[in-house]
């Protein structure tokens, strides 16, 4: 195999590279309202996803396919990122009020303080993987992303630890550097972050069972491992955004399903 032909390791590559550029980009510029960062993550790990589940996906284009989830994602992703900034508020207070205390209780408040970042990391990272991933409502999209960091705790702390190695290193390592470092996260760094962890997610989500992912109500709740016996064709309750490239446009997958009456008969959207 010649070392430029299309289909190479190396021609691969560099087109996946340019890809996560290109989402890297877009998610920059999608981002800037502040208030549309949730919609924006929520693209930029569809993409980032897409390059690691689909080889057989049409190249060229990336773009058509971020906007795309930006757009059928919009609503329920700004709720997410909404619910998020009020967390993130809430520990600011916190952060506060615990710093400014004296004496033997302020250093259990900071202690807490810090137990609860961790734990709001732990969650936040799978908020918008899950919401690109796969349909489900917000309060079940928060739930399962904290349940999930439990389940898949290694993979949680391998996500983490990247992350926060990728940000001390372009940031940290050199304070002088810091415009290199603006330039290196406004050109790819944030999609090299998404693209890379999406491996660890993908090891994740296998852990989760799949009738947890949109509860019925004949489904009790309970923990989200799985089982052989919950693999079962007939249990999968929420589709997959890479089993269906038609998920989102398909109003009849989820939700509550109500027993027709006798006598009428559903109409046809």
């Amino acid at each position: 195999m010649r070392l430029f032909d299309l289909n190479s390791p190396l021609m691969v590559a560099l087109g996946k590279l340019a890809d996560i550029i290109i989402c890297n980009i877009m998610f920059c510029l999608f981002s800037l309202p502040v208030i549309t960062i949730g919609a924006s993550l929520t693209a930029l790990y569809h993409c980032m996803q897409e390059l690691i589940y689909d080889d057989e996906r049409d190249e060229g284009m990336i773009i058509w396919e971020f906007w795309q989830a930006f757009r059928q994602n919009f609503k329920q992703a700004t709720v997410l990122w909404l619910i998020c900034l009020l967390m993130i508020a809430f520990l600011y207070a916190y952060y506060w009020v615990s710093h400014s205390l004296g004496g033997a209780y302020a250093r259990i408040y900071q202690t807490t303080f810090y137990a609860l970042v961790l734990v709001f990391l732990f969650g936040f990272i799978y908020i918008f993987p899950l919401q690109a991933r796969y349909r489900n409502e917000v309060r079940y999209t928060l739930r399962n992303a904290w349940l999930l960091s439990v389940a898949a705790l290694p993979w949680t702390v391998l996500s983490l630890a990247l992350i926060i190695l990728f940000v001390y290193v372009t940031v940290f390592m050199k304070p002088d550097a810091f415009q290199m470092a603006i330039y290196i996260w406004a050109v790819c760094g944030f999609g090299i972050v998404a693209y890379l962890t999406s491996f660890f997610f993908k090891q994740a989500f296998r852990k989760m069972s799949p009738e947890q992912l949109k509860p019925k109500s004949s489904i009790a709740e309970g923990a989200v491992f799985t089982d052989e016996e919950h693999m079962e064709e007939d249990l999968m309750v929420q589709e997959s955004s890479y089993s269906d490239p038609n998920w989102n446009r398909r109003d009849d997958l989820f939700g509550p399903q109500t027993p027709e009456k006798k006598g009428k008969k559903r109409r046809r959207r």
